[in-house]
């Protein structure tokens, strides 16, 4: 079921999580786990109506130049997992080596996943390369998301130098339904300020939402935007039959408020599950 290596590399990550999900009559089941240090999974108490939540958790408590992750999970038919960061990840200064980070999402036909980030926080002259790709049938659902913080600013620091290579790669049945590719190289600092660019925004998020409920789904996500009162840049639009949900603020805390904020309402109202998130989130 799960391939542990990177296409691109002849070894193992440095960490690695591969979990997988199945329907055992009405009830979903954990059908397969693997873990390597520094990623650990461990599996909450969960809330009532959740389906079964599992945290992924960093044990080395941040990322240096040259670390390699690995994270797959696999939701089967009829199935339902909610897999969420235990915190937030922080990205190092490099001294010239990449941070990569492979991320591989797979939902069958009526199965449902979430996979809910906290901030992946990223130091001056960090290097992240993030590869994130979601693999789902027709009439399977899920609900992705990420939250990219430029520089420490609660110690002032923005993420001047360094590099961020980010692509999202969904595709429905085998076929590429939606890529999209953020980099940021060289005067990072400049490309942040510029108004036609990130207007000076300290963070960014993006949620990517599949169903068949689509023309309800854009209606519900864009009156959770409009209703929420957070200093932020929000929007929400589909893409061949996939929901795109952004956000830009200059304040990181409150684009983790709204995108806090969003994520539960949707999920309340689009998926009847509860309207707020684990405990973990709000630690």
């Amino acid at each position: 079921m799960f391939d542990a290596t990177l296409p691109s590399e002849t070894s193992p990550p440095d960490g690695a999580a591969f979990l997988a999900f199945a329907d055992a009559d009405g009830d979903t089941r954990l059908t397969d786990l693997y873990q390597k240090t520094p990623l650990r999974v461990l599996f909450p108490d969960r809330l009532a109506g959740d389906p079964p939540t599992a945290a992924l958790v960093t044990t080395s408590g941040g990322l240096v130049g040259g670390d390699r992750l690995d994270v797959q999970c696999h939701v089967d038919k009829g199935a339902k997992a909610f897999v969420v960061n235990q915190a937030a990840e922080k990205v190092y200064r490099s001294a010239g080596a990449d941070v990569s980070i492979d991320v591989r999402l797979g939902v069958e036909a009526g199965g449902w996943l979430e996979y809910l980030p906290q901030e992946t926080i990223l130091f001056n002259g960090a290097r992240l390369r993030r590869r994130t790709r979601i693999d789902h049938a027709a009439g399977g659902q899920f609900l992705a998301g990420e939250i990219l913080v430029f520089g420490r600013r609660a110690h002032g620091e923005v993420l001047a130098h360094g590099m961020v290579h980010e692509i999202w790669e969904v595709r429905r049945d085998g076929v590429l339904a939606w890529t999209d590719v953020l980099h940021l190289d060289g005067d990072i600092a400049a490309v942040l300020k510029d108004p036609h660019a990130f207007r000076g925004a300290g963070a960014m998020a993006t949620a990517v939402y599949s169903g068949s409920d689509l023309d309800d789904a854009l209606e519900t996500a864009r009156e959770v935007l409009g209703a929420c009162e957070a200093n932020a840049m929000m929007a929400a639009t589909i893409v061949n039959d996939l929901l795109i949900v952004r956000w830009l603020a200059t304040d990181p805390f409150e684009l983790r408020g709204a995108f806090g904020e969003f994520w539960a309402q949707f999920r309340h109202q689009i998926a009847g599950l509860p309207a707020q998130l684990p405990r973990l989130w709000h630690v």
